[in-house]
């Protein structure tokens, strides 16, 4: 991997993180704070502390990206030690298609006249658990290329014993 290509994944990282984390203090503030009036038209409540949640998820993947980054970057990724970021990426993949259905649930009774955007909502549910199903592939592959490491490491001790 490039050093332009990693400085910027490293950029666009921090950048992302960065704002969810001070959108999710700003909103954390306003619902401890108590300074923002519901008028009752749509549950804001439950779908500000979704928001939050969902935010936390995507911090998850994104320090569990970086986490990847550096491996890639010292020659460590094919090692038992990325399975452990690589499931944290794909488990905050399923917690936000999670916490997606559960918008789609508070969302589903205000769309009685027209369900086409309940269906389509789930849709893009679904197609978030796609991408965690994409990433656990990935995962699979990273195992294949670690045992086939593994492999060689030992083959090349063997031979070194023989010759």
């Amino acid at each position: 991997m490039g050093q332009l290509a990693v400085r910027a994944l490293r950029a666009v990282l921090v950048v992302v993180l960065a704002g969810t984390v001070f959108v999710q203090a700003l909103m954390v503030w306003v619902l401890a704070s108590g300074s923002d009036p519901e008028d009752g038209s749509l549950p804001l409540t439950p779908l500000r502390v979704i928001t939050i949640l969902g935010m936390g998820s995507a911090q998850v993947a994104l320090v569990s990206v970086w986490r990847l980054v550096t491996m890639v970057r010292r020659g460590t990724v094919f090692s038992h030690a990325a399975f452990r970021y690589v499931d944290a990426v794909i488990g905050a993949i399923v917690a936000a298609a999670l916490l997606w259905f559960a918008v789609t649930a508070l969302n589903a009774p205000g769309q009685r006249d027209d369900p086409g955007v309940t269906v389509i909502m789930g849709g893009v549910g679904v197609a978030i658990l796609g991408v965690a199903l994409i990433v656990f592939v990935l995962r699979m592959l990273l195992a294949q290329a670690v045992a086939r490491d593994a492999e060689a490491s030992q083959m090349q001790a063997e031979l070194d014993e023989v010759i």
